[in-house]
């Protein structure tokens, strides 16, 4: 059969990530995993980021395989930078105003007999893409929202609406978020204890009855129980207590991950070469942690959209001078809010033998690189995941979104973190960075991390929870029934 062919009665899923590096990268694994179960694959990203992926890529660096194809809807927002993540409140804006017609088009064009595609059968969508819905239901084919966080932030944001109704947000004035009543504990969220309200994801601190990412977060867990079902990237082990709790609100809940060691079962994986990332990653540093002893190096990497102040950059870089250890420190261009990313000639002539810093870097290799010995993270959930998966210990400084809530369960329920509380001082970071590469709670965590990766690698072995459920998932949900 010629290479080109299509299998028409191969099953034919389309997935559609949040137009955000982090929900990408889970949804592309998640979609090459699909791939491996017999479907074919359709990947829907904005033409912004379609654009973004070729950029750092290479111009074939999307070319996928005959049932493994990517594609791309407008977004509906004016030009930006390229090479910056869009900003939020107007993307969730025109997530929920204009994405719907041009997908709905999109799916007839994918369906059209001149296509070349088998039909469309199912749709993988996002959790908060909630406008795939009503296109599945147009198309009286399944579909499942994938949750690229874990279920104890997914439960933070299904309490988004009651916290409204209770009068608990929007808060009455800006002085709420500094007079302590952020402290308030929400006692009565189910399998969940001593949860604050500054636990959960960020947008209930908002002021404004109106706020956008509000309306998108509660547009999105009021519509997801109506998807023929859920999937969480989580394991049984990690968040039973959560995910028995989440059960009773959806049809059926499916916890799936952690999905790279899923993905690492298939070492002949065609798709293999295919990258997740928007920016050109700098492979250069796998060479300098070459140099260095095992476990001596603290990484240190704030994600994707994360963003701080100048002088915050320079309470971190300080901190990790005075902590006398290794770093590889990971600046995107868009780091540091509305100016560049510069820190002070001293620091970079003090750090000259010790610190690496670069502008993107393939994080999982990284991770698994002997010389890591901790991570500085900002608890985005893809991170830890790839934290627990390499067996590594964090110091947490959470940003925003569903930062919050990953962190407290990180430190607080899986003891494989711990919190910087005192913002970006350089003698508290310098302090919990050498506790984290050298002290007894440092050895803790370690022990603990390592603990939650082998339960990782059974959930996500052959006859694992992650796997069973991969399948009833693909059984149950996904495959058409005859």
């Amino acid at each position: 059969m010629d290479s080109k062919t299509v299998v028409a009665d191969k099953p034919h899923a389309v997935c559609v990530p949040v137009p955000a590096q982090s929900h990408i990268t889970a949804m592309l694994k998640f979609s090459k995993l699909l791939h491996h179960e017999g479907f074919h694959i359709t990947f829907v990203n904005t033409e912004f980021n379609h654009q973004r992926f070729l950029q750092s890529g290479g111009p074939n660096s999307l070319d996928g395989l005959p049932d493994f194809q990517f594609k791309s809807i407008p977004d509906s927002r004016p030009p930006s930078d390229s090479n910056v993540t869009q900003d939020l409140p107007s993307l969730a804006d025109s997530v929920m105003k204009y994405f719907l017609a041009p997908f709905s088009d999109f799916l007839l064009k994918l369906n059209a007999a001149t296509s070349n595609n088998p039909p469309v059968t199912c749709i993988i969508s996002d959790g908060f893409m909630q406008f795939t819905i009503p296109a599945a239901q147009e198309l009286k084919i399944p579909i499942v929202m994938f949750f690229t966080i874990p279920a104890c932030s997914l439960m933070g944001f299904m309490q988004f609406p009651h916290l409204r109704e209770k009068g608990l947000t929007p808060l009455k004035d800006e002085c709420y978020l500094t007079n302590g009543y952020l402290d308030t504990v929400i006692d009565w969220i189910p399998g969940m204890t001593d949860i604050r309200l500054k636990d959960l994801p960020t947008y209930v601190r908002t002021t404004d009855p109106n706020d956008v990412i509000f309306k998108f977060v509660v547009d999105a867990v009021e519509t997801a129980p109506k998807a023929s079902g859920i999937v969480i990237h989580t394991f049984d082990a990690l968040e039973q207590e959560v995910l028995d709790a989440l059960s009773p609100m959806f049809p059926r809940i499916y916890s799936i991950g952690p999905l790279q060691l899923l993905l690492n079962h298939s070492p002949n994986d065609p798709l293999k070469s295919i990258g997740h990332s928007l920016w050109e990653e700098e492979t250069e540093c796998l060479c300098w942690l070459d140099t260095k002893a095992p476990n001596s190096v603290v990484y240190v990497n704030f994600g994707s959209i994360a963003a701080m102040t100048r002088p915050q950059l320079t309470e971190f870089g300080w901190g990790l001078a005075d902590s006398k250890h290794p770093f590889l420190w990971i600046i995107r261009p868009d780091l540091v809010v509305g100016e560049s990313a510069i820190l002070p000639p001293e620091f970079l002539a003090e750090t000259r033998d010790r610190g690496l810093i670069t502008g993107w870097c393939p994080q999982e290799e990284v991770l698994n690189h002997p010389s890591i010995g901790g991570f500085l993270t900002h608890c985005g959930w893809n991170s830890i995941t790839e934290s627990v998966c390499a067996g590594m210990p964090m110091l947490c400084w959470p940003f925003f979104a569903d930062q919050q809530m990953n962190c407290r369960y990180t430190c607080n329920e899986w003891g494989m973190g711990m919190e910087i509380n005192n913002g970006a001082d350089r003698e508290e970071v310098g302090k919990l960075v050498r506790e984290l590469m050298e002290g007894d709670m440092g050895k803790k965590m370690k022990k603990k991390v390592m603990e939650w990766k082998n339960l990782a690698e059974e959930a996500t072995s052959p006859h694992g929870s992650s796997s069973i459920n991969l399948n009833n998932l693909v059984n149950e949900v996904l495959l058409p029934r005859g």
